[in-house]
């Protein structure tokens, strides 16, 4: 595997691939110093697990050459430049047309045509019968992927997660005697006592061995030892649904109501503020004290003595040569009155428009809002979360201090409660309900700023689940501990996106086949996609049969589709999913037939046997080839 790239997802990517996965892995990097360069030359250092590293600024050809591209299994490219990764891709796919491509693309079209082009490309250079190649590509985006893991971390807590068919799924521990839930789907693993804590590695970087825990046990083990130990389950956390598309005169009517509501709750008492009433208070005492001197010096009607000020405090009245000298005076008054007053008055009455536009524009929640999710930040991250999250059944509050953020207009659109405010100033929060929520979701770009706001939202509600979004990994480790211990019975998360897209990324290296990968303790369990045709562990066997212990066990059943469609694949953050959906809770005793496709949870040996028929190396004499 090889991995070129410049930020915190090389490092992320290569020690999933090494410690996770398993993998020999090449490193490219511009530097040894700049960025993550340090933490890249700790693992080339390494003993146990070395990780091969080359200094490039580019990765031109004589980089990928070096690397070893012409039999490298995968290449990752990582750059934040789109169009580096993209004239390196097209490089690699020229030098060796079968190498795997994971190609990190911020634009979204770019990418969908990179990807057709390039798997052009690899059916051109290979063999249309070679079905032993893999050589696809692979375009995701670090936001698509990490997005998943923020939406269930401030929905449902802590748990790996995985996506699929627009469905998510994590694993969550059921602690000794504790009965099955309906939403639990399958064993994962019976755990030790001593890691039951912490199976997934959520809270430390290195978790023990587990000698104790035994991955995808079977019934019986998984049964007669929950009682002493704990057990890893795969929950269906909740059912993502596409929003609903009322008819057009629907629409209109509850379009209608919105405004009437909206109307309603405007903040019409600003334009009777204190300044514009004094402003104005003014004006009309300047306007009655004019008019009375006009009614005693000049003869008329009473509406002519209030006409002729006003005409004259606005400039607007002809000069009064031809009149009274008195006349000619109080004209000269309200001419200076309005030279006075009337810059007052413009300018309280644009500081009161401005004001009412600011306060109409956010949507404030009520007082009965409760248990909803708070989010902070409508950038490139924040507005795929709501994005995701309005998919669900949760109730939002967003809040974003600029109005020209990417996410403002979508947050309109969706009808959620926000609020064009700065979160960190004083009462913010509370105009959120935070004292009612069950999360805050912080992911501005600023790690200060995240933190500043999460503890002023613990102050309001120490139980509130914060999940932050910090840069620094030093950082998040200690503010993750500091925060567990001032708050030990409220959970706190800090999320780094590259850390997040990492099994990502890994995934889409190891074959379009694996959706996700999720670290047991030092172990790992894979989740893939494979047709059962060619399998003959699978074929013409129940469910039941089909299983392997502490190898794999089949998840879900669906319908099987050609290779060639295989380039639309079920989806882990960035992969698209277009084919028919899965049947998650199966008879054990359906038939496999070849034309049938399955979800597998399985070990890396497991996979490795499924997947070639060659029985793995034992546990411990992992080889990394030589470069």
């Amino acid at each position: 595997m090889i991995i070129c790239g410049d930020d915190g997802l090389v490092h992320r990517l290569a020690q999933e691939l090494d410690a996770v996965c398993g993998e020999a892995v090449t490193v490219v990097l511009p530097s040894r110093r700049d960025g993550h360069g340090a933490d890249v030359v700790a693992l080339h250092r390494d003993p146990h697990s070395p990780v091969e590293l080359l200094i490039s600024a580019r990765p031109d050809e004589q980089a990928l050459r070096a690397a070893g591209v012409e039999r490298a299994a995968a290449l990752a490219l990582t750059y934040g430049d789109d169009q580096m990764n993209m004239t390196a891709a097209l490089l690699a796919r020229s030098i060796n047309p079968s190498v795997r491509l994971v190609i990190r693309m911020f634009n979204r079209d770019r990418g969908r045509h990179l990807e057709r082009l390039l798997d052009r490309a690899a059916a051109a250079y290979t063999r249309d019968d070679d079905t032993s190649i893999d050589a696809s590509t692979t375009i995701l985006s670090d936001a698509d992927t990490a997005v998943p893991e923020l939406v269930a971390a401030a929905a449902v807590g802590r748990g790996h997660t995985l996506q699929v068919e627009g469905k998510v799924f994590r694993g969550v521990v059921r602690p000794a005697g504790t009965p099955p839930h309906a939403t639990d789907l399958a064993t994962l693993a019976v755990l030790s006592g001593t890691h039951m804590d912490d199976p997934l590695g959520e809270d430390s970087a290195e978790t023990p061995g587990a000698s104790g825990t035994q991955l995808l046990p079977d019934t019986a083990t998984a049964y007669h030892r929950q009682f002493t130990h704990g057990r890893l389950m795969l929950e269906e956390v909740t059912q993502h649904h596409a929003p609903a598309s009322p008819s057009r005169r629907r629409r209109r009517r509850a379009y209608g109501g919105w405004l009437r509501d909206r109307i309603g709750h405007l903040p019409w008492k600003i334009f009777v503020s204190r300044e514009v009433t004094a402003v104005f208070g003014v004006l009309g005492a300047a306007v009655v004290l004019l008019a009375t001197a006009t009614a005693v010096v000049e003869d008329g009607p009473l509406w002519k003595s209030v006409y002729l000020p006003l005409l004259d405090i606005f400039t607007m009245g002809d000069p009064a040569t031809e009149e009274s000298t008195a006349r000619q005076v109080l004209q000269l008054i309200a001419g200076f009155v309005g030279l006075a007053v009337l810059p007052l008055v413009v300018a309280a009455t644009m500081n009161a428009t401005l004001a009412f536009r600011t306060a109409s524009a956010n949507h404030v929640p009520d007082t009965s809002l409760h248990d909803h999710i708070v989010l902070v930040g409508l950038g490139k991250i924040g507005t795929r979360v709501l994005a995701q999250l309005c998919t669900t059944d949760h109730k939002v509050v967003v809040i974003e201090r600029d109005p020209q953020a990417r996410g403002v207009a979508l947050a309109r659109e969706l009808g959620v409660h926000l609020l064009l405010e700065d979160a960190a100033a004083p009462g913010v929060l509370d105009l959120a309900r935070i004292t009612t929520s069950k999360s805050l979701l912080v992911l501005t770009h600023d790690d200060g700023e995240n933190l500043d706001i999460v503890m002023a939202a613990r102050e309001s509600n120490p139980r509130v689940r914060a999940v932050m979004r910090l840069y620094g990994d030093d950082f998040a480790a200690t503010v993750s501990r500091t925060m567990r211990a001032g708050y030990p019975d409220a959970l706190t998360r800090s999320r780094s996106v590259s850390a997040l897209a990492a099994p990502s990324f890994a995934a889409a290296m190891m074959g379009r086949h694996v959706l996700g990968v999720m670290p047991v303790e030092r172990g790992s369990l894979l989740f893939t996609v494979v047709d059962v045709a060619g399998h003959p562990e699978l074929e013409g066997h129940s469910i039941h049969e089909a299983f392997k212990e502490h190898e794999w066990r089949v998840l879900a059943v669906g319908p099987s589709t050609s290779r060639h469609s295989a380039s639309s694949t079920d989806t882990l953050g960035g992969f698209r999913t277009d084919r028919p959906a899965f049947d998650w809770r199966p008879p054990h005793g359906r038939i496999l037939r070849h034309d049938d496709r399955v979800v597998l949870v399985t070990t890396r040996r497991g996979l490795d046997f499924l997947m070639t028929g060659v029985q793995p190396l034992p546990v411990g004499r992992r080889q990394h080839p030589a470069h």
